[in-house]
This record gives structure tokens, C-alpha cells and sequence, in this order.
């Protein structure tokens, strides 16, 4: 278990003063078993108002409300975590779900159809023929390995690229490109798991490298907001996909919203009231580090996480 701080930035500049309309915030991780929210700050500047929501999905929401004019807006949030990530063996599944295809159970269908069906059109069908070249045994191929295979392909036959502008690519636009950033590479991995018929949502969140204060341990995505995907796999539940680093498991994600697209998990999402020219840019900066180890991961089951007390925030 390792406790982690979180500082998060997001900064617009603007070449006047301008006024601002609602903004809405998705900072803060989802409490759960191997994620318990320690406290938390949020300065925000120029002076807002703030009120806490949940959304459809269950994320915790902030809504700010401002009252003057600046040249610049700054979001600037402080968390720590107490982090038991998930890492090594695949967690078990059902029987009946390790070979495909498979059907989710009666019960569980109500709750998964939307997050089942396929949200970008396809009339080619590239992103069919790009997901069959995983399914070399046909009917029957392993599950597990499947998905596997489609994580670690994204990761090492795209290229990564950051990008500021908001919006994601659609799934035919990466393969056409061949690269893309973090929810891309999310949207991808969701898009191949429903084509096989099986519920994906989107995470946004943030990744730890151990490396990013030195020597850089590889990860992609470090240093700003990330994205992957969770799958649901009967038995095994929700299960995060990493594609941007080939990660399977949580053990460097930190989850701070999920939703069914990409477009319902937008980090900061607001409106500013002037010229378009007025804008001058935006600058993201995330710093994840570890600032305690009270236990190796391998002496402590996510499911026996600890219910300490909640934190302010």
C-alpha cells in the first residue's frame, strides 16, 4: 500500500479580462477498496464559488461559479491517497466467460447494454478486421489473452503524441493515424472489447510512475491527466486496461471518474465569456509522488483495505 500525493494544475491564459461562466470539475478519486481518499484542497483563482455533486456514474463533481473578471484562470488541487493497486496474476473469472464469445448474465445485462454497444460507426468495418487478427483460434480463443493482446499491440505498434486540444480521436481516425494520445488509445481499447461484445468504459485519472521524479521508468502519460479503459469480465469485474503503457491492473492508476465516453469524464469543462482570439492557451502539470510505504502490496489484499477515517475535502 503506498500513500501518494497528488498535485494537479490546469492554468488558461487570456490576452484581456474576461468573465467566466460555470465550470465543471472531475478531481477527486473515487474512494473504493484499493483507493481510500486520504484529504484534499482546492484553490481556485480568481475567487469561485463551489458546490460538490455527484454525476450519473457516481463521480464526485465540483461546480465553481465566479463573480469577476481575470486574465488568468488557475485550478489548483492537492490530494493524498492511500493507493493498493492491483499487480500479477489475473484476477479469476467465470467459466463460462474465459473463452469468446461469451453472454454476460441475465441479471447483470439491464446495467452493462449501454456500456456494451459500440459508439462510433464503422462502415468499413476496419475496426472489425483490426480486432478478428487477435482471434487466431476463431471461436473459442482465450479471453484473457485476447484483450492482452489488443492492450499490448496499441501500446507498441502506435504512436504516442500529446495533445492539448480538447476532443478525442474515433477509433478508425488512430488507426488511420497510427498514433494518438492516452483517451484515444482508451477509446481504441473500449471499442475493440465491445466489437467482441463485452461492456468497456472510459477512466480518467492519474498515473504514477515511480520513476517520474528520476530516472523515467518508460510510462506514458506522466506529468499531465491520463486516461485507460476498464472492462467487465464476469467473475473478475472491472478490469483497467492501460494501452498507452500495455498495463493491465491498477497498481499505477489512480481512478478519478468513469463514464460510458470519453466526453462525460472531462477533467476540467467550462466557458469563458469574450472574443475567441482572446484566448492565449492552456497548461496542465501533474505531479503524482509517494510520500509513504506503510506495508509491501504483496502483505495486504485490496479487499482487506482498511476503512480508516475520511479526510476534509
Amino acid at each position: 500500500m503506498d500513500t501518494l500525493s497528488i498535485r494537479h494544475r490546469t492554468t488558461y491564459r487570456y490576452r484581456c479580462p474576461v468573465t467566466f461562466g460555470e465550470h465543471r470539475l472531475m478531481f477527486r478519486p473515487r474512494d473504493s477498496h484499493d483507493l481510500r481518499h486520504v484529504s484534499s484542497t482546492l484553490a481556485i483563482s480568481p475567487t469561485a464559488a463551489v458546490r460538490w455533486r455527484y454525476d450519473v456514474f457516481g463521480n464526485s463533481i465540483a461546480i465553481a461559479t465566479f463573480g469577476e473578471a481575470a486574465q488568468e484562470l488557475v485550478f489548483e488541487s492537492d490530494i493524498v491517497v492511500e493507493h493498493y493497486g492491483f499487480e500479477g496474476a489475473y484476477p479469476p473469472m467465470e467459466d463460462y466467460a474465459r473463452k469468446l464469445p461469451f453472454s454476460y448474465a441475465f441479471e447483470e445485462l439491464p446495467d452493462l447494454r449501454r456500456s456494451m454497444e459500440r459508439h462510433h460507426r464503422d462502415p468499413q468495418h476496419r475496426l472489425d478486421a483490426w480486432v478478428r487478427r487477435f482471434l487466431a483460434d476463431g471461436a473459442g480463443a482465450e479471453t484473457w489473452q485476447v484483450l492482452k493482446a489488443v492492450n499490448t499491440a496499441i501500446h507498441d505498434e502506435f504512436a504516442y503524441a500529446e495533445r492539448a486540444e480538447e476532443g478525442v480521436q474515433t477509433p478508425i481516425e488512430t488507426l488511420e493515424r497510427a498514433s494518438g494520445t492516452c483517451r484515444d488509445f482508451a477509446l481504441l481499447m473500449m471499442e475493440a472489447a465491445r466489437t467482441l461484445g463485452m461492456a468497456a468504459r472510459f477512466v480518467t485519472g492519474y498515473l504514477f510512475d515511480p520513476g517520474q521524479a528520476g530516472s523515467p521508468h518508460g510510462l506514458r502519460g506522466a506529468g499531465a491527466t491520463h486516461a485507460w479503459a476498464m472492462i467487465y469480465l464476469p467473475g473478475a469485474g472491472w478490469v483497467e486496461f492501460d494501452p498507452t503503457n500495455g498495463l493491465i491492473g491498477g497498481a499505477n492508476l489512480i481512478r478519478v471518474g468513469v463514464a460510458r465516453d470519453p466526453a462525460q469524464a472531462i477533467p476540467v469543462q467550462g466557458t469563458y465569456f469574450g472574443a475567441a482570439e482572446d484566448f492565449i492557451d492552456m497548461a496542465v502539470e501533474v505531479e503524482v509522488e509517494r510520500i509513504g510505504e506503510t506495508m509491501p502490496a504483496a502483505a495486504l489484499s485490496p479487499l482487506s483495505a482498511p476503512q480508516g477515517r475520511r479526510g476534509s475535502g
